[in-house]
């Protein structure tokens, strides 16, 4: 499982006209994207990894501080390109795969009690963000 962690003053996604997921304060923004050899097992490290990883303002967490988690699922993460001028995506999780983990991963961060939202899966997106920093990271489990 693999995360484009990036600290945000606000980000949103909409679909189809429609804001589906937001914050309007301070926290991350998480695209998400699953592995073919994936399993459930590897949720709860990805949530804890996520709440709890200090990139806030004074190397602060969601854990430590309640900002919210904007989750948006991302295949592309594990998009091939070493080869030719097109992404190989046959290390993505197919859809029926990767829906269910990525769902995971947000039950573990709610159950945390973390603040979060999301995008919808697998529908075409649009992602609006404030990057503060900028500050980035990849996030790995």
């Amino acid at each position: 499982m693999r995360a484009v962690v990036a600290r945000v003053t606000e980000a949103s996604v909409v679909v189809a006209g429609e804001i589906v997921g937001e914050i309007a304060e301070p926290g991350l923004l998480v695209l998400l994207g699953v592995h073919v050899d994936d399993t459930a097992e590897q949720a709860s490290p990805m949530a804890r990894k996520l709440h709890e990883l200090r990139v806030l303002r004074d190397e602060q967490s969601c854990a430590s501080t309640g900002a919210p988690l904007l989750v948006v699922s991302q295949f592309t993460l594990y998009g091939e390109t070493r080869k030719g001028r097109r992404p190989s995506w046959t290390a993505a999780a197919r859809p029926e795969h990767a829906a269910p983990l990525v769902d995971a991963v947000v039950s573990e961060l709610r159950s945390r009690g973390a603040r979060v939202q999301t995008g919808r899966f697998g529908a075409m997106m649009s992602v609006r963000s404030v990057n503060d920093g900028p500050f980035t990271v990849l996030v790995e489990v």
